[in-house]
Order: structure tokens, then sequence, then C-alpha cells
């Protein structure tokens, strides 16, 4: 019984040491275990993890006739992109890849000349993005310290609420070639200078993976 004791203590301290000032005990292990999640990904890959458009098929609706609404409630008009990369990711603030938040801020601060990064959050995966939009906003400055746009929150699955701009994403009709809806939190697609849809990446493969960095540059 003692040694039991003893052990849920030091459970308890653990915890509480691990417990970060702006995050809930659950997103402060999320983040201090996602190196560990990663690996999931490197030995147990899906096959939709990487998706290319191997064949540079052009989009019969443009990408550009799209727009979305910001997180501060301003319409950002797709058309500003041309000539710039981008890269469009689904995000939830619970969830065991947010720790790609901060990848993804890096890929940013690294490439903003000539990328721009959109990040969608959404409720979609098992509630885990429950926050507002003005919480969501708080809660990246503060643990991530964003600086690429964060949209209104949104659904990104298909069905009849799914946002105009994962519509486009999802159907080859609109897009050319992609069928694939994101299959977690922090599923990224890319898009090239002209419109052009060229990637889909899972929540498997990191920010900073030399797969994505490839593609952005």
């Amino acid at each position: 019984m003692r040694k039991l004791i003893v052990f849920s203590a030091v459970i308890i301290v653990l915890l509480l040491l691990l417990k970060r000032k702006d995050m809930t005990l659950r997103q402060s292990i999320l983040k201090t275990i996602y190196p560990l999640i990663m690996l999931k990904g490197k030995f147990f890959s899906s096959k939709k993890a990487i998706q290319e458009n191997t064949t540079g098929i052009v989009p019969p609706v443009s990408f550009y006739s799209l727009s979305a609404v910001n997180n501060a409630g301003d319409t950002v008009q797709f058309s500003s992109f041309k000539g710039k990369k981008v890269m469009i990711v689904n995000t939830a603030s619970d969830c065991g890849y947010t720790a790609q938040y901060e990848e993804l801020e890096t890929v940013y601060r690294q490439n903003k000349d000539h990328l721009i990064i959109l990040a969608f959050p959404a409720n979609d995966f098992k509630e885990q993005e429950k926050k507002d939009d003005a919480a969501i906003a708080s809660f990246c400055k503060i643990n991530y310290g964003i600086s690429f746009p964060l949209m209104k929150k949104s659904h990104v699955v298909k069905g009849n609420e799914q946002h105009a701009v994962f519509q486009w994403l999802t159907d080859p009709l609109r897009n050319g070639w992609c069928v694939q809806e994101p299959l977690w939190n922090f599923s990224k697609y890319i898009i090239n200078e002209e419109g052009v849809l060229t990637h889909f990446y899972s929540q498997e493969v990191s920010p900073l993976g030399k797969e994505v960095i490839s593609a952005i540059r």
C-alpha cells in the first residue's frame, strides 16, 4: 500500500512538472509526447499519407476564385496569393499533433517570402477544437507564437457544412485530381504558384519533413 502511495505521489509530481502555464494538462502531455506520436507515422505510415499530382493536372475551377473569412472576421481573397505557394492545414488545439503548430511556424518564417500558410481550425475529429475563434487565436499566439493566418473555425470533412475551400481541395471536378479529405487534424495541402494543387500530406508527415520542404521550395 505504501509503495502504491509513493508511486501515485511521483506520478502526480511528474504531471505537475509537465503542466505548462497556458495549456491544460492534456495539452501539456500531448506536446511532450509528440515526438513519440510521430514515430508511428515513420514506421507504420498509411498509403494515403502522401499523395502527389504527378502529371501536373490543372484544376477545372480556379483556386484563385476562392475566399475565406479569417479569425478576425475579414474576408481573404485567394487571388491575392498568385505567384506564391500556399499550404492549407486543418488544425485543432487538443490533438496529439497540435505541436505541429510550432513546426508550421518554423516553416513559415523560413519561407514566407514565397509561401502562405493558412490554418483552418475545425472540431471535426473527436471534438478536439471546442474553443471559439478568440480563444483559438490566443492559444496559438501564447503557446506557439504563430504569425501565419488563422481562418475562422469551420468544418473540413465532407458533408453539407464542409467549407468551400475544402470542397475544392477534396473534389477532383474542382481541383483536377484529389479526392482525399483530411485524415485527421493537421492534414496538409500544397498549391503551387500557378494555383495547381500539387500535394497532400497527412498528419503523419511533419511540416519539417523533407517531402514537405521539397514541395514548398
